[in-house]
């Protein structure tokens, strides 16, 4: 199958991936008035779940990826595990850059879309785009050379350090292209077109999947083959999403709108920054988590330790990512409706999506709890102090993980319509405000039981948090 290249469209106009070459296609302002009566008529449940299917689609395959590349590193060690534990904070650095851009720009995007400024809408399109390019080119070169002391900066025990080196390294190089590919998917998300980045997300998820055996087993690469495995499917999603900013109504990518400007990034940090926030402090979390998990953790154990709560992250990455996926379906009808000053639209759609992912997350709530051991043992049923610690956690998340869904819906609004600050104090909450002082603090009394219980603990204090606000947000839309 050729998938990238030159590629024809119904006007004189070519695209050459690879060369970096960019073209805008005209775009259709009758394509995009019909975008915008399809986002401020249609019935609102009824929207909201056409846009959130694609996006569940997209979160859940990611997430299942990252399991699955977690349970085949598992068959080689329980250091090999600790290590990509290790990595995952910087891929949450990655994350940052990547939502941070594709927020801002793409929430700019849709507001613009639904107040018909399809000019803005392009030069926005093209800033959101080629930054995080550049950020990401910038944390390689400055990554690469001090590689083995950037894994110990990120929570490494010695017996963890080679493991997480050799698989962060190929994450590093691939940095630029995963940055990016999660604005795009973004920017198409807030667009209404969500079944385009859940092509180029799945995609790249399924390959690798494929490439996950063949090269840590059949080539015998090991933890190295996890990440280049990763690094590449990441690379392929790049260029398919990419080419869906080229398709049917879709805001096209082109270099001569790549106008860097105060303006620009002033729009982008206002939209953005709550996600810049949440994912910084969730890279922060990641770390005070491994320090902790390494100390507290039983004589000589310290790698199990560890690896117990990599896993349990990846876990409750995957149901989330479920209720993530279909509360972004609810981000596009709030931005394009909020444009259109259709505040009650905007309030009927937060109060639904609460309502659903609430429902959803409860009952993969109760799941987690009941089979948490055999949960854990999927990854690593060799080591039974990693399944004790990582069950405990497990099931210590699980009973109150549905009242995260409120902080999720309410930020997303408040993110949406501009309101900054609260979005971002709600942003920081979970990973930030309340889980660092969590970890700090509860292992002092409790010991590794009390590592297994901060994320537990945060999540109830962030939902008491977000209560006034939900409340006020609710009044404003009525009124």
């Amino acid at each position: 199958m050729v998938l990238l290249g030159e590629y024809d469209l119904p006007v004189p106009c070519k695209v050459s991936i690879f060369n970096f070459h960019f073209s805008i296609f005209n775009l259709s302002m009758a394509d995009l008035d019909s975008k915008r009566r399809e986002m401020t008529e249609t019935p609102v449940p009824r929207l909201v779940f056409r846009l959130a299917i694609p996006s569940m689609i997209s979160m859940v395959v990611t997430a299942l990826y990252n399991v699955v590349d977690a349970a085949f590193v598992g068959r080689l060690s329980t250091e090999a595990t600790a290590g990509i534990g290790i990595a995952f904070a910087y891929m949450t650095f990655i994350q940052a850059v990547g939502f941070f851009f594709g927020h801002g720009s793409g929430n700019h995007i849709s507001r613009a879309l639904g107040g018909r400024n399809y000019s803005d809408a392009s030069i926005m399109a093209a800033v959101g785009f080629f930054s995080p390019l550049i950020v990401g080119l910038m944390s390689a070169l400055v990554g690469l050379p001090l590689l083995p002391q950037l894994v110990v900066l990120l929570g490494a025990p010695p017996q963890v350090v080679p493991h997480a080196c050799n698989y962060l390294r190929y994450i590093l190089l691939a940095s630029p292209f995963m940055m990016s590919a999660l604005t795009l998917n973004n920017q198409l998300r807030l667009q209404g077109n969500a079944r385009f980045g859940m092509i180029g997300i799945v995609s790249g998820a399924i390959l690798n999947i494929i490439l996950d055996p063949i090269l840590i087993f059949a080539l015998d690469m090991g933890v190295t083959g996890a990440s280049v495995a990763t690094a590449v499917s990441q690379l392929f999603a790049w260029c398919l999403l990419l080419r869906g900013t080229m398709r049917g109504d879709s805001v096209h990518i082109r270099f001569g709108n790549f106008k860097p400007s105060w303006a620009c990034y002033r729009e982008i940090i206002a939209g953005g920054l709550p996600s810049l926030f949440r994912q910084a402090f969730n890279c922060a979390s990641a770390v005070m988590l491994n320090y902790a998990a390494a100390r507290y953790a039983p004589v000589g154990q310290e790698a199990s330790s560890v690896a117990a709560f990599a896993v349990v992250s990846r876990t409750t990455m995957f149901a989330f990512s479920l209720i993530l996926g279909f509360t972004q379906g609810f981000q596009p009808v709030c931005g394009f409706n909020y444009g259109a000053k259709l505040y009650r639209r905007v309030r009927q759609a937060y109060l639904f999506t609460l309502g659903v992912s609430t429902a959803m997350l409860t009952l993969l709530s109760a799941l987690g709890y009941l089979f948490a051991p055999q949960i854990i043992a999927l990854f690593r049923s060799e080591d039974p102090m990693l399944i004790d610690i990582g069950a405990n956690a497990l099931r210590w998340q699980c009973i109150i993980f549905p009242l995260c869904t409120l902080a999720t819906t309410t930020g997303m609004l408040f993110q949406n319509i501009r309101l900054t600050l609260p979005a971002t104090l709600l942003s920081i909450a979970r990973q930030g405000l309340f889980f660092i002082p969590a970890v700090l603090i509860l292992p002092h009394f409790l010991g590794i039981h009390g590592v297994e219980m901060a994320q537990a603990t945060a999540d109830l204090c962030t939902f008491l948090l977000t209560i006034p606000f939900a409340v006020w947000i609710n009044r404003k839309l009525t009124r």
